[in-house]
């Protein structure tokens, strides 16, 4: 939350768990002609972690945050993408082809490869990043 309020937008907490855990928008102020607001489903690990799951693809325009060394006051780091990119890099790395996402929709590891965290690389957020994601 602290990243996407240091990057000048706004945050919501949904009342509910529903598969999204904050609504990150850009409000009418400054030069922003329309309301936008975007969706977010983060996950949040002490090491790394990169997990898909098909159930989130019914939340529409849904962005899936992967925030890693949260303990960690110097490391930690995170990567934003959308649901379908998450899935195309699941299919890359043919996480796609397990048993797993066969038969439960989902896939996990807690020991991204170098090849996973080279494919995340570009999906590494900062302020500017952001902004850019959600103006998009």
């Amino acid at each position: 939350m602290g990243e996407l309020l240091a990057a000048g937008l706004e945050v919501a907490i949904p009342a509910r768990d529903r598969g999204v855990d904050l609504v990150v928008y850009l409000d009418l102020k400054g030069n922003t002609p329309e309301f936008v607001a975007y969706p977010i489903q983060m996950k949040a690990a002490s090491k790394r972690h990169f997990s898909i799951s098909k159930k989130y693809a019914r939340i529409r325009d849904l962005i899936l945050a992967f925030v890693w060394h949260v303990n960690d006051a110097v490391l930690p780091v995170t990567y934003a993408m959308t649901y379908p990119d998450a899935v195309r890099i699941g299919r890359r790395m043919k996480y796609t082809d397990t048993a797993s996402w066969k038969q439960d929709g989902k896939y996990s590891t807690q020991s991204p490869s170098k090849k996973l965290t080279a494919l995340l690389e570009p999906h590494r957020m900062d302020k500017k990043r952001w902004g850019t994601m959600v103006r998009r």
